[in-house]
């Protein structure tokens, strides 16, 4: 069977019945297609996948590594009753119903990152459409590295754990997100979209997560700053070069002693 097989509509169809499923050996990306599609009407919960992409890509319009033929790269149309200004809610729904099908052990780095014993195990992206009552529309892009025991049977998981996580009381989610996160504790700065030596920068020490999707962050003069993931260009983790081992054990895959500051960006390898 080849990699285009095992994402069939048929075999696709079997692990998610009743769901508008596409799927084709090839395209430029997932993320693309659903955009299109979600534009034209497409149901909730409708998935696009595909057998190889040449450009799969994350938040905003990262390019992620192709997903080779041990993992899947997808993406799945929601429409989510939420008001606009939460629209970064998406990030923290994708993000722990990865984190929930990868496993209890499994961390979170704020907004769009998975691990797994130190590994990234999977990363998510979001756009979204506002309508005039908020939320008209979202699309939800998945990467998963290790896609076992197959790559439709990966897909199905995380499409059902992304559900399940919407449909629970929004104060349960950010209490799983809360205990996963290894951002918190750790001295970060956000540098804001647009990207550039002009552009917007917060600093600080990330104390704790909204209910929108954001980060808040506590600045060296003590005020906290809201940073949402929709706005965000690049988080760099800058833990070690303020205070070293500031904030390590706060969460359950905070970065070992030693470990160079990373930063996210939404492009997993």
């Amino acid at each position: 069977m080849g990699l285009s097989d095992e994402l069939s509509v048929e075999v696709l169809g079997a692990a998610l019945p009743h769901r508008a499923i596409r799927s084709y050996p090839a395209l430029l990306s997932t993320e693309a297609e659903a955009l299109a599609w979600a534009r034209a009407g497409a149901p909730d919960g409708a998935v696009v996948a595909a057998g190889y992409q040449a450009s799969p890509r994350g938040r905003a319009g990262r390019l992620w590594p192709p997903a080779g033929d041990r993992g899947v790269a997808f993406s799945m149309i929601v429409r989510p009753q939420l008001a606009a200004a939460r629209e970064g809610w998406l990030y923290a729904i994708a993000a722990a119903g990865v984190a929930s099908a990868t496993g209890d052990d499994a961390s979170i780095a704020w907004p769009d990152e998975v691990y797994r014993e130190g590994e990234l195990a999977g990363a998510v992206g979001v756009q979204t459409a506002l309508g005039p009552h908020g939320l008209q529309w979202g699309v939800i892009s998945v990467l998963v590295r290790d896609a076992r025991p197959s790559r439709a049977r990966a897909l199905a998981a995380v499409v059902r754990a992304i559900e399940e996580t919407n449909k629970r009381p929004s104060g349960e989610t950010l209490d799983d997100y809360s205990r996963r996160c290894r951002t918190l504790g750790r001295h970060v700065s956000a540098r804001m979209i647009p990207l550039g030596p002009a552009g917007p920068c917060v600093s600080g020490r990330a104390v704790g997560l909204l209910k929108d999707g954001a980060l808040l962050i506590e600045t060296s003069g003590g005020r906290r700053v809201p940073v949402r993931p929709q706005n965000l260009g690049l988080l760099d983790d800058e833990t070690d070069a303020y205070e070293p081992g500031a904030g390590r054990g706060s969460s359950p895959a905070a970065s070992p002693p030693g470990s160079p500051p990373r930063s996210t960006g939404s492009s997993p390898g």
